[in-house]
């Protein structure tokens, strides 16, 4: 009776088409070690050493989602051992220092299997988080434990990233362009599906443009059940799961099935989870500073009010100072620019504003212009770098708990669904939503709101003299 496997193709994948790959070449290589590679890993390694006419990587960028314990790492050793017979400069990254040590001592077992001689063959260099392989005429693969720094000055051909469902915008912005000088540049990104308390963004992205048909030179695999299923259905189990009855069984399977039923379908079924990752603010830091009823106040209204980046809304909120010398905020509203301008005017004309600011180069001085001709105050327009300050005087409200609010559903909404996204050059950022329908201009509204209220001195008393 012949042994069930798992099933050795992707259940969705987006491969472009080609016609000649380096993969067999690359499985040969990797095979001398005495390991042997399954059917689904020379897919997935034939469809990343693809070429196309030029002798180009067909796929510049190739991600694809396993469930744990399949063996998804080995595709990457199978990939850097060919890169380092054919002189190719890797970065491999991870999340977790652990996993980059492990990815290490992968590649470093594969050379020795290989019959391969530390010092004649090859050299290493064993530091924690900063490890390197380097074959002798070779290639070399270095190991680097990700930060949004890393990688910067440095310039290679292959750039892996490994645990990539913890793979932040920041840190792409940092290693994205470590890449550019090559000739022949390809990133590849492997990991599971996120959790709901992942913090990379990235790999869903990467994902949904791929299946989309919305990115070019881009390819993606993946084993995934589709919405949440039955976590006893075994035969869910061998869809998913393509190296069970190989180096997965059927009995450490059913040892997994707990109560968290979701848990298993993420990282066992492959699930891909519909709502949104790890936002920049949590639900329980923003519950945190809600307040029952409204605080007393003291002193006047300070606006804030933000052009949409699409250039369709426009938002405003308020800020207030309290008696104990916190920042009460709110959000007034947010409308469709069609609307005009005229709202805006009527709620600054009735309010005891004290400072307006207006951020947008959509729209702000029209506004400016609308104000003067209200009769209105003049308001502030901020620069880059005071845009930079609002959004880190915020977070520092926020860790020290310094803002009080009402827990508005449309705010509620938009803060713990944000991401953070990178302003300048000097490590500044401003937020987005992770939410496609989410307008953040309602969330940037309310924080240029805080920064005018934060950053206002008290007005001076009148003094008398006889």
């Amino acid at each position: 009776m012949a042994v069930r496997i798992g099933e050795q193709t992707p259940t969705k994948s987006l491969i472009l088409p080609y016609e000649e790959s380096m993969g067999d070449e690359a499985i040969e290589l990797y095979e001398e070690s005495g390991r042997k590679a399954f059917d689904w890993q020379k897919f997935i390694v034939n469809a990343i050493l693809a070429i196309n006419n030029e002798g180009l990587w067909t796929h510049m960028h190739f991600g694809y989602s396993v469930p744990r314990q399949n063996g998804k790492n080995e595709i990457i050793g199978i990939v850097e051992r060919y890169g380092l017979e054919k002189g190719l400069k890797i970065l491999h990254t991870a999340h977790r220092t652990t996993t980059s040590a492990a990815a290490f001592n992968r590649l470093l077992a594969i050379l020795e299997e290989s019959g391969l001689e530390e010092g004649e063959d090859f050299h290493k260099i064993k530091a924690t988080g900063r490890e390197s392989i380097e074959l002798a005429d070779g290639g070399r693969v270095d190991f680097r434990t990700r930060t949004s720094t890393g990688g910067l000055g440095e310039s290679f051909d292959l750039l892996i990233i490994d645990e990539a469902q913890e793979y932040t915008d920041d840190q792409r912005s940092a290693l994205t362009y470590t890449i550019s000088a090559s000739p022949n540049p390809q990133t590849i990104y492997t990991g599971t599906p996120p959790t709901p308390i992942s913090s990379g963004t990235v790999f869903t992205r990467l994902r949904k443009n791929a299946l989309h048909g919305s990115t070019e030179d881009t390819g993606w695999a993946e084993w995934s059940v589709d919405k949440q299923s039955d976590v006893r259905d075994k035969d869910l189990w061998y869809q998913t799961n393509p190296s069970l009855g190989l180096r997965v069984t059927e009995r450490n399977i059913q040892a997994e099935v707990g109560d968290d039923d979701i848990d298993f379908n993420i990282q066992r079924l492959g699930l891909w989870i519909q709502y949104n990752q790890k936002s920049a603010i949590s639900e329980n830091e923003w519950k945190d500073l809600h307040v029952d009823t409204l605080p007393k106040l003291k002193g006047k209204l300070f606006a804030g009010i933000k052009y949409g980046y699409d250039g369709t809304n426009i938002a405003l909120s308020i800020a207030v100072k309290t008696e104990d010398d916190n920042t009460f905020v709110e959000s007034i509203d947010c409308q469709s620019i069609r609307n005009g301008h005229a709202w805006i005017i009527h709620f600054l004309q009735n309010a005891d504003v004290q400072e307006v600011v207006i951020d947008g180069a959509n729209g702000q001085n029209i506004l400016a212009e609308a104000m003067k001709q209200a009769g209105l105050k003049k308001p502030i327009l901020p620069t880059v770098k005071e845009i930079i300050v609002a959004n880190s005087m915020f977070e520092q409200a926020l860790f020290q708990q310094t803002i009080a609010h009402k827990s508005q559903p449309s705010l509620f909404q938009v803060v713990t669904n944000c991401e953070k996204r990178n302003i300048g050059t000097n490590g500044g950022f401003g937020y987005r939503s992770q939410i496609e329908e989410n307008d953040i201009a309602l969330m940037e509204s309310m924080i240029l709101a805080h920064w005018a209220c934060s950053e206002a001195k008290p007005p001076k008393k009148q003094k008398v003299r006889y």
